[in-house]
């Protein structure tokens, strides 16, 4: 049985903006603080930026929410998109870092920018997949006609998970297992991103949301666990199933589209590391010079990374008119998803 296709012939990109979180922390200052458990444990100093490349990762100051980050995204790319915003009928929050249980954090960020009353507004969660299950089921509104326009946003906060993370690794009774089953705390990062969907019209001249695959092993759901006092994680465990997950789902998917590696322009995957980054693009084949890296000085932004690497390469000029670009990602639970869009 085939897995979750979604293929979508009438879905514009009308908008896709970033938004640098404003305080830079490095791994060594990171480390500087949990020095006396790592020499208790034998661990070698630079361990840290060692193990995942990640030399630098942003934070939010001290105040900011991630409705702030998701409404600071969204307002930008609404000064660079000729849609009014009063004719969006969706906005979808898709951070894994949310403002409170309830409300929505979408319903928070749709009153800081000002949207109106007929703008349906919802959080969807998929771990570091969020934002690209939420384009794609916002795609599914506006190709079935629901909709003319969809506001994904996404403002991710890693900055208290890292610092209870610090606290947690700084008590005394921290043991081997314990330290290494928080390490990926420590790689989390922060940021805010924004992309507008609409309603194609011909000849606009607008990239297309292609629409893609998706796969699950959900077997696999208590490798990685978190929430604001930290997290756990199998690292390799979880490296290896979300491996092998997204081989069978690439092959999948690039025989049900026709992909061709050699065709693609951009590899915009999701970022965790050095290691998640070299293992996947190795595994599928990629080319790494088509794989832009954000992660040495963003960290792992969770569902803010693949969308934020497009976002990247768009304003620097590095994808133009016409370009095949794929969104690939895992996230725990495991998921693994492949969508296209044609620049």
């Amino acid at each position: 049985m085939a897995a979750p296709r979604s293929r979508f012939f009438n879905v514009a990109v009308s908008g896709l903006a970033h938004v640098d979180a404003d305080v830079e922390v490095s791994s060594s200052d990171l480390e500087s603080q949990i020095t006396e458990t790592m020499e208790r444990l034998s661990m070698p100093p630079g361990l840290l930026e060692g193990l995942t490349g990640i030399k630098n990762r942003r934070f939010w100051s001290e105040g900011m929410a991630p409705s702030d980050a998701a409404a600071l995204a969204a307002q930008k790319v609404l000064t660079q998109t000729p849609v009014d915003p009063s004719k969006i009928g969706a906005l979808i929050n898709t951070s894994v870092s949310r403002d409170y249980l309830e409300p929505s954090t979408a319903a928070i960020v749709q009153g800081k920018i000002g949207l109106g009353r007929d703008c349906i507004n919802f959080d969807i969660g998929s771990a570091c997949l969020g934002f690209m299950q939420g384009a794609a089921l916002a795609a599914s509104m506006i190709e079935r006609g629901e909709i003319g326009h969809a506001l994904i946003v996404a403002g991710e906060d890693g900055r208290p998970i890292v610092e209870k993370t610090i606290r947690n690794l700084q008590d005394t009774t921290t043991d081997d297992p314990s330290f290494r089953e928080q390490f990926a705390c420590l790689t989390l990062g922060s940021a805010g991103i924004a992309m507008v969907l609409s309603l194609a019209e011909p000849d606009d001249g607008l990239p297309r949301f292609m629409g893609g695959l998706s796969v699950s092993a959900t077997h696999h759901h208590a490798l990685s666990v978190g929430n604001y006092d930290g997290g756990r994680t199998d690292s390799q465990a979880l490296l290896m199933g979300g491996l092998e997950l997204a081989e069978d789902g690439w092959a999948e998917a690039a025989t049900a589209f026709d992909w061709s590696i050699p065709d693609v322009h951009t590899f915009a995957i999701h970022q965790v590391s050095k290691v998640h980054t070299d293992m996947l693009v190795d595994l599928l084949k990629f080319d790494p010079e088509r794989t832009p890296r954000i992660y040495p000085e963003f960290g792992n932004t969770g569902p803010a990374s693949v969308p934020t690497v497009l976002s990247k390469e768009v304003d620097a000029g590095r994808v133009t008119h016409g370009d095949q670009v794929l969104l690939v990602g895992m996230g725990s639970g495991i998921n693994a998803a492949a969508f296209e869009i044609r620049w």
